[in-house]
């Protein structure tokens, strides 16, 4: 029993301690993938962490004290998510500590005067009601495909969550590009600065109140590239093999959606949101349902 603990709290630490390098490396190839898909060379994949360091070094202009704290508080609770996790724990409370999270960035959005900052906390308030059905559907399907909410149990199946829950992975595949904040679906805030709403809920944070919000972005993709590879994990040490697989796929595929793909005005985002939510989700739960009644 203890060793089971103290595995847990190693594998928390070393998600606090190795997802912003992860994080980061992930941008950077993010951006230079992106770069030859458009034809050009593109920043270094180091890139990302030259840019956070600069931030740090900047002074201080926040609006007030408050939205610094908010900020603190959107980037503690994104690690508590992943933390929670990583270490094995339930998934229903992984998902719940990462709306916490969003909520507090929204939060910290809407404490300036600024209209484009507005602006993009009520899109970020709508990108929720968006994904947040499918990633509530995401843990009761792991729930139904294994017997548990916990992690820990999950990645000990003697099958993997896939093969019960297709439908499942495909929707949380689908929002998995409004939580990267890719387009077309980048409403509340996008990594492209040109467009109409500047950088939205990040419009009025600067230095390390930027840099804050930008390791919290890489501590939450990692976490949800850790659930997309636990739809492949189990008993089978050849599985974290194929979860790797997966988890490149669709790191590119959500890429290429990115370069390819133009922003959506939101009510179509919800459409197609609740949409593949309740066509892909839906359909695999009821089906889910009848096999266990059998």
């Amino acid at each position: 029993m203890f060793g089971e603990y103290l595995n847990r709290f190693v594998m928390m630490f070393v998600f606090l301690v190795a997802a912003p390098f992860i994080g980061g490396l992930l941008d950077g190839i993010d951006r230079k993938l992106s770069a030859r898909m458009q034809g050009r060379k593109g920043p270094g994949i180091l890139q990302p962490f030259y840019d956070v360091a600069k931030l740090t070094q900047k002074q201080l202009l926040a609006v007030n004290k408050f939205q610094l704290l908010m900020v603190m508080s959107y980037l503690f609770f994104v690690m508590l998510s992943g933390a929670l996790f990583f270490g094995g724990c339930d998934m229903l409370l992984c998902f719940f500590s990462l709306s916490t999270a969003a909520m507090f960035l929204i939060l910290a959005s809407t404490s300036t005067h600024s209209p484009f900052s507005t602006i993009g906390s009520h899109r970020e308030m709508v990108q929720m009601m968006a994904y947040e059905p499918m990633e509530l559907l995401t843990a009761v399907g792991f729930y139904l495909a294994t017997g548990t909410f916990r992690v820990l149990d999950i990645v000990k199946a003697d099958i993997p969550a896939i093969l019960y829950a297709p439908g499942f992975f495909v929707g949380f595949v689908f929002i998995l590009t409004i939580k990267f904040r890719k387009s077309p679906f980048d409403l509340s805030t996008t990594h492209h600065a040109h467009q109409e709403v500047v950088k939205g809920v990040t419009t009025e944070m600067v230095g390390i109140e930027y840099a804050t919000t930008t390791v919290a972005e890489w501590y939450e993709n990692v976490f949800l590239l850790g659930v997309v590879a636990l739809f492949f994990i189990n008993s089978n040490p050849l599985s974290y093999l194929a979860a790797l697989v997966a988890v490149a796929v669709v790191f590119f595929l959500e890429i290429l959606i990115d370069n390819t793909s133009a922003r959506v005005k939101w009510q179509l985002m919800l459409k197609l949101a609740w949409g593949v939510t309740l066509i892909t989700g839906g359909l695999n739960l009821l089906i889910l349902e009848l096999i266990q009644r059998r």
